[in-house]
C-alpha cells in the first residue's frame, strides 16, 4: 500500500505542479456550465438532466486527455524502464495510475457542485437524481479512464493515445444506442445493448442503482486494467 500512495502522489503532483490541471478544470467548468445554463432558464425546471446529458460526449474528449500522457510520456522519456526496476509489482504502478487519474476526476466533479447549489437556491430539485447522475458520471468516466489508461500504454505517442482512446471510448459508448442497434442484426442487439456504456448510464441516471450496472462498470474498468497490467508485464520482460 505505500509504494500505492507513493505512485498516486507522484501522479496528482505531476498534474498540479503545471498549469495543465488547472486549465483543464477551467475549461471544463466554462463550457459545461455555459451550455447548460443557456438552455437552463428557458426550461424554468429545477433539473440537471441537461447537464449530465452532455457529459459523457464531453468526457470523449476531456477524459483522453487526461490519460494519455501516464503511460505514452513515460515512454518518450525513457521513464518507463527505470520505473519497471523499482521494488514495486505491476498492478501497483498500474492502479497507481489509474486511482490518481480518478481522484482528478472527482476533483474536477466537486468543483461542478456550484451547479446543483446554484438550482436549489432557484427552486426544489430532486436530489436523489442528481446524486444518481453524479454517481453515473463517475462510473461511466471511470470507464474512460480505464480504456485511455490501457491505450496510453500500447504508444509513446500521445496524440495517438487520445486519438485511439476517444474512438474506442465512443465505439463502446454508442454501440447500445437505438440508431445503432437498428444496424445490427437483432441476435446480436442484447448483446451489444449490455456491452454498451450508454444503457447503463441512462439507468443509474434515472435515479435508480441497480447493482447490474454497477457491477458491469466494474467489469468494464477491471478487464481493462487487467489489459494493463498484462502489458506492463510483457514491457517488462522484453
Amino acid at each position: 500500500m505505500h509504494h500505492l500512495k507513493t505512485i498516486i502522489k507522484k501522479e496528482l503532483r505531476a498534474y498540479f505542479n503545471s498549469p495543465i490541471a488547472y486549465i483543464f478544470i477551467t475549461a471544463y467548468l466554462i463550457l459545461t456550465n455555459w451550455l447548460f445554463f443557456r438552455s437552463f432558464f428557458l426550461i424554468s425546471q429545477a433539473e440537471m438532466r441537461n447537464y449530465f446529458s452532455l457529459l459523457p460526449f464531453i468526457f470523449l474528449f476531456f477524459l483522453p486527455a487526461i490519460t494519455m500522457r501516464l503511460w505514452a510520456e513515460e515512454k518518450k522519456t525513457n521513464t518507463l524502464e527505470i520505473l519497471l526496476t523499482w521494488p514495486v509489482r505491476e498492478w501497483e504502478v498500474v492502479l497507481g495510475k489509474f486511482c490518481a487519474a480518478l481522484l482528478f476526476l472527482i476533483i474536477i466533479l466537486a468543483c461542478s457542485f456550484t451547479v446543483p447549489i446554484s438550482i436549489a437556491l432557484l427552486g426544489q430539485p430532486d436530489l436523489g437524481v442528481i446524486l444518481g447522475n453524479y454517481v453515473g458520471t463517475l462510473f461511466l468516466g471511470a470507464s474512460y479512464l480505464a480504456i485511455g489508461l490501457y491505450l496510453s500504454s500500447l504508444t509513446k505517442n500521445q496524440i495517438v493515445a487520445f486519438i485511439i482512446a476517444v474512438v474506442v471510448s465512443f465505439f463502446f459508448f454508442i454501440i447500445s444506442e437505438p440508431f445503432f442497434l437498428q444496424s445490427v442484426p437483432s441476435f446480436l442487439q442484447p448483446l451489444f445493448q449490455f456491452v454498451g456504456l450508454s444503457g447503463h448510464f441512462d439507468s443509474i441516471a434515472r435515479g435508480v442503482l441497480d447493482s447490474r450496472d454497477i457491477f458491469y462498470y466494474l467489469s468494464v474498468i477491471s478487464f481493462f486494467l487487467f489489459l494493463n497490467i498484462r502489458q506492463v508485464e510483457s514491457r517488462k520482460w522484453q
